[in-house]
Formats: structure tokens, C-alpha cells, sequence
């Protein structure tokens, strides 16, 4: 195979990197079904049965054809300073534990940062800022993240972008929000039995997150609770959907250790919900001094105590 080293394998990848071509955690493989168009994620979002699946399926997403071509437009031309480097160029899936007590919500990936290393948040200045405040309050292995396949390993939390593709000027339109929605919906279906804090980075974040909470069944304050650093909203659980399954001694088995499971299968699993505002670690927020080291670990440590 022909193409630049990986930076962690050092096995040679073309840009962007097809499918089950070995990347590091890349969980799709050539056969992964593939969305074209905005009816296929509703489709193939709403079928998947488990988290790996779900997570295979929105990493060869083709729906939204502005980020296609802007992000493997990305992959092909590079920043000049990792131009020796091979990039993923595909949408990028959510990560972390698969029973998370913590869920940090992103915008989308950046076009040199997730865009490039195939991991969210990972690769890029506002990932560095993200990954030692995480390390500091005890939700991640180590301090940084510079690309899949660096031992990096997240303790209680995952990570998701709101949109999983790297959008020009970071600002994704509304069509392409909307069209991204499912895969989070599922995601979200699948993860929010065991999570206890949600963080929102952003405005975008927060705004993704509430919406995407009421469509989990949740009672979100009208006019919904607006954006601000340290901001907290509690949320008691929706309650159980009389048409799903509620027998839960029939599905015990499928609770234990890290396995995926449905809120729609499990709904008396879920608890208590906060979620929590924080200004995003972009540059313009860090270099400024709009958001400092003591806030950011503010928030992310309320969340970690929350998970404790």
C-alpha cells in the first residue's frame, strides 16, 4: 500500500484513509454500510444495535456532500506543518467508555485536528487544553492526546461532537445539524443509562445537547436555559415509555462490565441528569483569557465529582 506514515504505527495510510485499512481504532471495515443522504442516517442510526456498529456506520458517513469535499479537500492539501503525515479525512465517531458517568458534547471535529488524526478532540490546541484539564480531575490516563493509537484512554467519560464531520469555518450549517442529529440521537440512546453529567463546550454544545435531550424524552425548561460558563441545568429522568420493554430481570446479563445497552431497552436505569456550560477551549477563548485553566477544571471537576 502506498501512502505517508502513520505517526504513532508508522504503517504507510493514503489520505483519506479508507475504511479497514488498520487505522488505529478505526471501528469501520470495507463492508460497513454507508449513508448518502439524510434518510440513510435515520436509518442506519436507528438500527444499529450497538455502540461499535453505530460508531462503524457514522465514520463512512456521505450525507452532508458540503463536508465531504471540505473535509477530504482538507486531507489531501494539509497544513504544511503535518504535510508528512497521512489524515483520516472522514467523519469522526464518538469516544470514550462505553458506560460513561461523564459525556463531554463538542461542535465538530477541527479540519487539522480530528480531521487529521481520526480521534475527537485530539490533535489540535483546544484538545490540548481539553485533555489536561480531564487528566487533572482524573477522567483521563494521561495529559495529552496527540493521535489515535497513543495509549490515551478516557476513566467514566466519552466524547462527542454534535456534528461528525469537520465543517469550513467550523460553523456547520443548519441542514447539516440537523442531517448529523441521528447519530447522536443513538448515541445518546445507547450511553445516557449510566451517565450522571453532561458538559457542553460552547454555545453550539449546549445548544445540540438540549435539543437533542428532548427528543431522549427529557423536560427541558421553555424558553430553554440559556448558555453561560459554569451554567447548570438538573434534569430528572423522563419516565418510562409504557410500549418498551420493562421486565428488567429478562435483560440483566446485558448490563455488566462496559457493554453497550439501549436507554429504550433499560429505561428505569436512568438517573438523575445535570448538565453543565463551558466556554470551548478554542484559541480565541484560551489565548484571551475569556476561559483560564481554573475554570475549565471548575466545570470538568464538578462533572467528575458528579460521576463519583
Amino acid at each position: 500500500m502506498t501512502g505517508l506514515p502513520h505517526p504513532i504505527t508508522g504503517e504507510p495510510f493514503a489520505s483519506p484513509v479508507p475504511p479497514g485499512a488498520g487505522w488505529p481504532g478505526d471501528p469501520a471495515g470495507p463492508d460497513t454500510m454507508v449513508a448518502t443522504e439524510s434518510v440513510d442516517v435515520v436509518r442506519l442510526a436507528g438500527s444499529a444495535d450497538a455502540l461499535d456498529v453505530l460508531e462503524a456506520r457514522s465514520t463512512v458517513c456521505r450525507a452532508c456532500p458540503r463536508l465531504v469535499r471540505w473535509r477530504e479537500q482538507v486531507a489531501v492539501e494539509k497544513r504544511r506543518s503535518f504535510a508528512g503525515e497521512p489524515y483520516w479525512g472522514r467523519p469522526v465517531a464518538g469516544w470514550g467508555s462505553h458506560a460513561p458517568k461523564v459525556l463531554v458534547v463538542g461542535l465538530a471535529p477541527a479540519a487539522n485536528g480530528g480531521n487529521r488524526t481520526g480521534r475527537i478532540f485530539t490533535g489540535d490546541r483546544s484538545g490540548d487544553w481539553l485533555f489536561a484539564a480531564l487528566h487533572r480531575v482524573g477522567l483521563a490516563g494521561r495529559g495529552t492526546s496527540v493521535h489515535a493509537g497513543d495509549g490515551q484512554q478516557l476513566v467514566d467519560t466519552r466524547m462527542v461532537a454534535a456534528v461528525r464531520c469537520a465543517p469550513p469555518d467550523n460553523k456547520p450549517t443548519p441542514f447539516e445539524r440537523d442531517t448529523c442529529a441521528p447519530w447522536l440521537d443513538a448515541e445518546l440512546a445507547m450511553v445516557l443509562p449510566t451517565v450522571r453529567a453532561i458538559v457542553c463546550l460552547g454555545s453550539f454544545g449546549w445548544d445540540a445537547g438540549l435539543r437533542a435531550l428532548v427528543r431522549q424524552g427529557y423536560s427541558v425548561p421553555r424558553p430553554r436555559p440559556k448558555f453561560g460558563h459554569g451554567a447548570r441545568l438538573d434534569l430528572a429522568p423522563p419516565p418510562p415509555d409504557p410500549a418498551e420493554p420493562s421486565d428488567f430481570s429478562a435483560n440483566c446479563g446485558k448490563v455488566a462490565g462496559d457493554t453497550p445497552i439501549h436507554a429504550a431497552t433499560f429505561p428505569q436505569l436512568r438517573g438523575d441528569l445535570v448538565v453543565l456550560g463551558c466556554f470551548h477551549p478554542s484559541q480565541q477563548n484560551t489565548f484571551t483569557g475569556k476561559l483560564t485553566e481554573p475554570m475549565l477544571d471548575a466545570v470538568l471537576g464538578e462533572a467528575a465529582a458528579l460521576a463519583r
